[in-house]
């Protein structure tokens, strides 16, 4: 009995699915269904219920599962505690990020990361942000990025930073040549929007409500990118983070108007799985996720 064959459990009984387990290891789902059937023979139990069309455990297959995260658990630990004691600071990260966070928040810290770290690897994905939770849950990443984060049992929030929201426009628009606007001046106006289930949505959807109007987008999109793009043929505005339109702004294809007497933020936090063990390269990343913006921006 090997290592691995706890680890591709835990990850089959977690993503309850055998394509799922493999992809996380990089093994066919062939495998994964083999690695299971030899933990049968080697326990002399049944672990899975095979009489049940969803994926569910025998009451032997329930223990066997606690006993692998256990087993699982300290051997990261041993790992991370011989890491600490030979002083290496090594491996890879895997990161799960919602697009706007990982093109326009992440890069600076990663550059710092990897110049004070060369030995380390990162590895960054961009995805909606219920998959960065998703990819959290199951283990598939070290750390998720999300913005508006929401509590779940199973998962550490740590805050990251702040960013302003603001409102853009083209640059020819009438609100363009404003050096500040208040909310309740964009009623009226076509408003280019994210996708309904994405958290920044929701939370100018409550901006919008909280001073007692409302504004319908004409159209919805995906990622920032997009809306951006959408905003810069005029075909209406957006309020979007400051962080994702520093370059069109500087470049002259997107007007930036701050709001006036509120300043409305968005709070941006990186997930990890409780009581997962990090190593001394996931560490270092936290500490330098916590350093200022505006420092390793200007640098």
């Amino acid at each position: 009995m090997q290592i691995e064959n706890f680890k591709i459990f835990a990850d089959l009984v977690e993503t309850k699915s055998f394509s799922k387990a493999a992809k996380l290891n990089g093994v066919t789902q062939s495998a994964v269904s083999q690695q299971a059937r030899s933990m049968e023979r080697n326990f002399k139990t049944l672990m899975i219920d095979r009489s049940q069309k969803q994926f569910n455990l025998t009451r032997e297959g329930q223990r066997i599962y606690e006993a692998s995260k256990e087993v699982l658990h300290v051997y990261e630990q041993l790992l991370s505690e011989l890491q600490e004691m030979k002083k290496v600071i090594s491996g890879t990260i895997r990161i799960s990020t919602i697009y706007s966070i990982g093109l326009h928040e992440l890069p600076p810290y990663i550059k710092k990361f990897l110049h004070d770290y060369p030995s380390v690897n990162v590895r960054v994905e961009y995805r909606r942000s219920n998959l960065v939770y998703e990819d959290i849950l199951h283990n598939s990443v070290d750390f998720g990025l999300v913005a508006f984060p929401h509590k779940l049992r199973q998962v550490e929030i740590v805050p990251f930073r702040n960013d302003r929201l603001v409102l853009i426009t083209h640059p020819n628009h009438a609100l363009a040549k404003q050096s500040e606007i208040d909310i309740k001046a964009l009623a009226g106006h076509k408003l280019i929007g994210f996708d309904p289930d994405i958290p920044t949505r929701k939370a100018i959807d409550q901006i919008f409500r909280d001073n007692k109007f409302e504004i319908v987008p004409v159209m919805e999109f995906d990622n920032i990118e997009t809306v951006k793009r959408a905003v810069e043929i005029d075909h209406g505005i957006a309020v979007v983070p400051q962080a994702t339109v520093m370059q069109e702004v500087k470049q002259g294809t997107l007007a930036m108007i701050p709001f006036k007497t509120k300043e409305f933020s968005r709070p941006l936090a990186l997930l990890h799985r409780k009581g997962r063990v990090l190593t001394p390269a996931m560490k270092k990343f936290i500490e330098t996720l916590g350093t200022d913006f505006n420092q390793i921006r200007g640098s």
